[in-house]
């Protein structure tokens, strides 16, 4: 969901939330069990990987249910299932940069899959590293601007730790370092704000253009057959989206 304007991103994941719920729920269901076994605790307040999940979750709505459910599970010794991180970088058409993230319990399946994708709609799987520089992290929070004072809300980013702010007219995009992230969340949290997209995320140094219809169009379905992969977490692109299809 990085791009030209990281919020035209991230309304097009939440139109793709909105139309599938359940599988947005089992990614990130997903997720959650991977941070319950990797920091070794069901306490979001002794893991600081499963408390960022929990924040995603919430910005994406899944349940409270559906997440003490999930954690539950993962911390059981019923539970059998085992996923491993890994991450491919590539060439969508015209040379966007792709990086997709993925937590997978068969890396052979998973890397066909990435490997077919990218071929079908004119790009090229590469080698790790081969566009990962053109990236750094960020953490990206989103509060919707409605009834709120622009003003107000960017002294509590920046009091609580923020490195930007930048207001489009329908959300408020707070911008921290990595290692601040979870710290500027949980004080706006503890100050009232919900959030529309709590996370990490992978900012491109810079943005590729597409000027051909026809491979924005296989741009397209390429990002929408990496996000509708049930092993596929996060899809990053340096693509100068069109505000406008």
């Amino acid at each position: 969901m990085s791009g030209h304007s990281k919020w035209n991103n991230i309304k097009r994941k939440k139109e793709k939330t909105d139309g599938q719920r359940a599988k947005i729920f089992t990614k990130i269901g997903r997720e959650l069990a991977v941070a319950v076994k990797e920091g070794g605790s069901a306490d979001p307040a002794a893991n600081s990987k499963l408390r960022d999940c929990i924040a995603k979750a919430k910005a994406a709505n899944v349940p409270n249910d559906n997440i003490e459910r999930i954690i539950r599970k993962a911390a059981g010794d019923g539970s059998t299932e085992s996923y491993e991180a890994l991450q491919y970088e590539g060439y969508g058409p015209c040379g966007v940069a792709v990086i997709v993230e993925t937590l997978t319990d068969n890396r052979n399946r998973t890397a066909g899959e990435m490997r077919h994708y990218f071929d079908k709609y004119g790009g090229n799987l590469g080698q790790t590293g081969c566009v990962s520089f053109m990236f750094h992290q960020k953490g990206i929070l989103a509060i919707e601007a409605e009834g709120l004072d622009e003003d107000k809300v960017m002294e509590d980013a920046l009091e609580a730790g923020a490195s930007d702010f930048l207001f489009d007219g329908d959300v408020f995009e707070i911008t921290t370092e990595p290692d601040d992230f979870s710290a500027v969340r949980d004080d706006l949290e503890a100050k009232g704000y919900s959030f529309v997209s709590a996370e990490l995320e992978m900012i491109p140094d810079v943005y590729t253009k597409i000027d051909d219809p026809e491979a924005c169009q296989k741009m397209d379905k390429l990002l929408d057959m990496l996000e509708d992969n049930d092993d596929v977490q996060n899809v990053w692109h340096n693509w100068d989206r069109p505000d406008e299809d």
